[in-house]
């Protein structure tokens, strides 16, 4: 399978990343992806960029080194009723988000609490995509996952950080089968993330496509392989 996209990208701007948004993309060029997209965590993480960081994201190209490129955010999801750190007017110049849930920002609830929140999020009209919802700290019952995000027009991400060995996200590779097998019913579409932190690391999905291939997934559902597909993935409305 192609692997043309990564979406789920940090910059220095996050606080806990370490390299810059020229140099992100530039190693994105060298990599010969399609489409790159930069996520920096938003306010409520510790260190991040604040709102005016969000609202400025007109300023960043379109392309960069011969790669389409997007603006986005991932937002902190603070509140099981899927309120996000950043709204209104600052997310006008955002081309799509990922909410996810991060024990800094949130909590753990229960099962129910934990879905509910990634579920009420997708009301949001900028959330695109759910991220690392495999994370055990926030035990989630994957088929209530898996098909609000169908009926939303939301993607669910499998998260490189979350499968790769020695994860610190803890039972996250038999979550994401989970994930993936509930996806697979309801015919959910599905984004590999690097969740890259550095430059060496963006378009590295390969313990994803191993989990993909492991347990046989639709390839017509993984939106890496196309930069049209997942260009038309982010259009929900």
């Amino acid at each position: 399978m192609l692997d043309l996209v990564d979406l789920h990208t940090h910059t220095i701007a996050s606080g806990h990343a370490f390299n810059t948004l020229y140099e992100m993309a530039k190693s994105a060029s060298e990599k010969e992806l399609g489409l790159y997209g930069i996520s920096d965590h938003g306010p409520a993480m510790e260190g991040s960029a604040n709102r005016f960081y969000f609202i400025a994201g007109d300023r960043v190209p379109n392309e960069m080194f011969g790669v389409r490129t997007l603006f986005g955010i991932e937002f902190n999801i603070i509140d099981f009723d899927g309120s996000v750190d950043v709204n209104g007017m600052w997310t006008k110049n955002l081309k799509y988000g990922i909410a996810s849930l991060h024990d800094v920002c949130i909590q753990p609830g229960t099962q129910k609490e934990n879905t509910w929140a990634y579920i009420n999020a997708m009301a949001n009209p900028h959330v695109n995509i759910i991220g690392h919802p495999d994370d055990a700290t926030y035990d989630v019952d994957m088929e209530t996952l898996a098909k609000a995000a169908k009926d939303n027009n939301v993607i669910l991400e499998l998260n490189e950080n979350s499968v790769k060995p020695k994860s610190y996200r803890g039972n996250a590779r038999v979550n994401s089968l989970r994930m993936l097998e509930a996806a697979a019913k309801y015919g959910t579409k599905i984004l590999m993330g690097s969740d890259a932190h550095i430059e060496y690391e963006i378009g590295c999905h390969r313990y994803g496509h191993e989990i993909l291939k492991e347990v046989g997934f639709p390839e017509d559902l993984v939106l890496n392989k196309s930069v049209e597909e997942t260009l038309e993935a982010l259009k929900r409305f």
